[in-house]
């Protein structure tokens, strides 16, 4: 699917709001039947655009108050290092996500803790155990201005 039409890119809309909306509820807010809304929620999950459906969390009330971007540099680069670093970042809960990135660093992190004790804790037992790792750099977020994993959708208005 290269092109996102104006009905799925309200439904892409609608389900980023609420991905609770039961098929019915979508379809009366797209002033549409049933059946052509669900075989269109469908597609749109079988192409991968819709990967799938998760609770938003609140994670100062599950306790973890430090968010922290991590910068990281690494002197290996092999196949072996890079896929045994994956591995770790990979099934690590308090990474939410790593990206790799140009410029002076390998790899961009977000990582969350309980506190400063607990984000200390973790860059010893588990960052500066990464391999291949050569520097850590960490810019602790003061005050979240904007969190959202809402996507800009093309055909739906602004």
């Amino acid at each position: 699917m290269s092109s996102i039409d104006t009905v799925n890119a309200q439904i892409l809309e609608l389900l980023q709001s609420d991905g609770r909306m039961t098929n019915a509820k979508l379809a009366e807010h797209l002033n549409m039947s049933e059946t052509p809304c669900w075989r269109r929620l469908k597609k749109l999950e079988e192409t991968g655009i819709i990967e799938g459906y998760q609770a938003h969390l609140n994670r100062r009330k599950l306790g973890l108050g430090v968010m922290a971007f991590v910068q990281l540099s690494c002197s290996e680069h092999n196949q072996a290092a890079t896929a045994e670093f994956q591995r770790i970042i990979e099934v690590t809960p308090n990474i939410l996500a790593c990206h790799n990135t140009t410029g002076e660093d390998d790899f961009l992190l977000i990582v969350v803790a309980r506190d400063l004790d607990d984000y200390s804790a973790f860059v010893d037992s588990t960052l500066r155990r990464l391999p291949g790792v050569t520097s850590i750099r960490s810019n602790l977020s003061l005050k979240e201005m904007k969190a959202s994993s809402k996507l800009p959708v093309c055909g739906s208005e602004r």
